[in-house]
């Protein structure tokens, strides 16, 4: 009986163990896409038809678990979406499972700041396995990728937009007629076939484009139409870099447009806004603008003025407050009364104090974190502000990334494309680089060690622009009595010991504009040095991790090549000045001459060199761009490495001969 049920007991643990066998090729992957097809038949009025297909392999039991509810995300705003078809094959078996339709959900999407009523399609599909083929079918009518977007936030109602729906009036683009999509032919998973597919009229000349890799392209007649079709096979992901840049910018994307060029585009923008009345006066902002600029002649200190108080004042919270949730701004009086808003109500309401004070000014779109391409597809997800200045050229702002920032343009957005909406048409443009001393950051510390290995002294930092407002940041978003505990921590995380015995700030830390950000702190770290019977192990302080924030460059990694563009937070330049006095007798060994270098990508200058009982340390780094291409690296890697083998490589000091008795 015992040897019978052990029997039944192994054939049935047997049984219940997949004999699914991953291919070599997908391990490592939970998935694999074996088909994504996607299909978009455009209507005159440039209202697309979307009908997309998915058929995907379970591959481990992590997979099962991520496929055990299809989710889809979409914005009501712009377009109706629902499941159309949804099967589960089992291989093993060849039996299929059709998962009701009837059976999906639409919820509100998760968001954080900005909530503008974007929702989620989700269907469970019950129980899968390794193994296990997942296809589903979605049909969505409207049109694409338009986080800039006109509409009335009410039009979708609370439940979301039904593909059954006549009023379709809502789901025909800002450009009427026009048609345009951005399509990522990468993925996180292997994809064995891609397709992308559009049915566009025949009167449409479309522009595209295929970046960054290669695919098979084919048109053809269709009636009164032409059928583009995009197909590429074999799609693998591809290994990830620290530091690299956003995938839009080095992974195979497809643009398509039927717009004629930016220029086009700036120009519908432009009459958008100024047809809508989004900048008109209002009497009590104009008011306001009087009362800030009371007594101010200069022309650059009143947009300065203007760009801060609107950056400092209007809170950043995107809600659904009707027409102007996109390319149609909000107007001077919700703008001013709310003082709430995202990007581009920050970007209207600044245009619109501008133009109370007598400058020319005009909303401009950009996309944060990634290139945009010379196809006029809609890649934007930021609104900023140009003004004309005496020089008569237009200069940006951007009240949303400069609250308490020095900048009147956040030099974390330098290299970054632009369209302004001016009244002469714009094309294409790019932000400078800012230059690296307008960054810069100075540690300057003193200090003294003792024989037990307790170091002693102060330092002082100092920093300008982007380099400033990630020091100041410790204040500006904490209360005043958390300030000295977050300075502390900076101390804190070069020693868990050390102490903080006092901190002197040269002005205000909230007062951006008074000048750069100043900060001299008085210490005490016992046991900061390893201390052996004839050698003391020794780490300058300025490179241990102090003030680590501006020193985002450390974390891009050290290998020897990179095969993609890679960026860091801004230009910047880091200067590092130390003096250490130590005990009599004390002999420092490590040898570390003077070394510096200097190229189009980087600059470096080391020097550590004992004088008497005084060490002396000192490292320059210069790094000259926010973006960078991949060829650069090695030149980069060289620069920071001169001050990254100090903080990973401590001095070795050989201690005085003790006496004898």
């Amino acid at each position: 009986m015992t040897k019978l049920f052990f029997t039944l007991t192994l054939a049935l643990v047997c049984f219940s163990v997949s004999a699914f066998e991953v291919p070599e090729k997908y391990k490592g992957s939970d998935y694999v896409i074996l088909e994504d097809t996607t299909h978009v038949d455009v209507q005159d009025s440039g209202l697309s038809h979307f009908k997309i297909k998915q058929r995907l392999q379970i591959l481990t039991q992590k997979g099962a678990l991520k496929w055990r509810i299809i989710k889809y995300d979409y914005d009501p705003l712009t377009a109706a979406a629902e499941f159309s078809k949804v099967t589960v094959i089992r291989p093993e078996t060849k039996r299929q499972r059709k998962v009701p339709v009837v059976s999906q959900k639409d919820y509100a999407a998760p968001a954080r700041s900005i909530y503008w009523g974007a929702r989620q399609k989700l269907i469970e599909i019950g129980e899968v396995k390794e193994g296990d083929i997942i296809e589903y079918e979605i049909f969505k009518k409207g049109f694409t990728y338009a986080l800039l977007k006109e509409g009335d936030a009410g039009a979708a109602g609370s439940g979301g937009g039904s593909v059954g729906s006549d009023d379709e009036e809502r789901f025909v683009p800002p450009m009427r007629g026009e048609f345009y999509d951005i399509v990522p032919f990468w993925a996180e998973v292997p994809v064995e076939t891609k397709i992308y597919s559009v049915n566009l009229p025949a009167n449409k000349d479309l522009q595209y484009e295929f970046f960054q890799g290669e695919c098979s392209v084919s048109v053809k007649p269709n009636a009164d139409k032409r059928l583009y079709t995009f197909t590429k096979k074999d799609i693998i992901p591809a290994k990830k870099e620290k530091g690299v840049v956003n995938e839009f910018d080095y992974a195979p994307k497809l643009f398509m447009s039927t717009t004629r060029d930016w220029r086009a585009k700036s120009l519908w923008f432009h009459k958008v806004n100024e047809d809508y009345g989004s900048f008109a006066a209002f009497p009590a902002a104009q008011t306001k603008v009087d009362e800030l600029l009371k007594g101010v002649t200069d022309e650059w200190e009143k947009v300065s003025i203007l760009t801060h108080w609107v950056a400092d004042n209007m809170r950043y919270s995107g809600l659904s407050m009707g027409r102007g949730e996109g390319f149609t701004l909000h107007n001077t009086e919700m703008n001013f009364v709310d003082m709430c808003g995202v990007c581009k109500d920050k970007a209207a309401l600044l245009i619109s104090l501008l133009r109370m004070a007598g400058f020319e000014s005009y909303p401009a779109m950009t996309m944060a974190g990634s290139r945009i391409e010379q196809i006029p597809a809609d890649h934007f997800n930021h609104c900023v502000t140009v003004v004309k200045m005496s020089d008569g050229k237009y200069h940006p702002l951007d009240p949303t990334w400069v609250p308490f920032v020095r900048e009147l343009w956040s030099s974390a957005e330098q290299q970054q494309h632009y369209l302004p909406g001016i009244p002469e048409g714009s094309d294409l443009l790019e932000t400078p680089v800012s230059p690296p001393e307008n960054h810069y950051v100075r540690i300057n510390a003193q200090s003294s060690l003792d024989k037990e290995g307790t170091l002693e002294g102060e330092f002082t930092i100092v920093a300008e622009g982007q380099s400033d407002s990630t020091v100041r940041r410790i204040f500006t978003r904490s209360m005043m009595s958390e300030w000295q505990d977050n300075v502390e921590q900076e101390l804190l995380n070069v020693s868990p010991q050390a102490q903080l015995l006092s901190v002197e700030y040269g002005k205000n830390p909230r007062d951006y504009i008074a000048g750069p950000v100043s900060i001299t702190m008085k210490f005490r770290i016992p046991n900061y040095a390893l201390v052996g019977t004839k050698e003391v192990f020794l780490t300058p302080l300025t490179v241990n991790n102090l003030f680590s924030r501006v020193k985002t460059y450390l974390r891009l990694g050290d290998e020897k090549e990179r095969k993609y563009p890679f960026k860091d937070a801004c230009s910047r330049l880091v200067e590092l000045t130390e003096t250490i006095t130590l005990p009599d007798g004390y002999k420092l060994v490590t040898d570390a001459p003077f070394a510096s270098g200097k190229n189009d990508t980087a600059e470096y200058t080391t020097s550590l060199r004992q004088e008497g009982n005084a060490l002396k340390f000192y490292n320059l780094l210069v790094l000259k761009k926010r973006v960078y291409e991949a060829s650069e690296w090695p030149a980069f890697l060289e620069a920071v490495n001169q001050q990254r083998q100090f903080s990973e490589n401590p001095l070795v000091i050989r201690t005085a001969p003790q006496s004898r008795n």
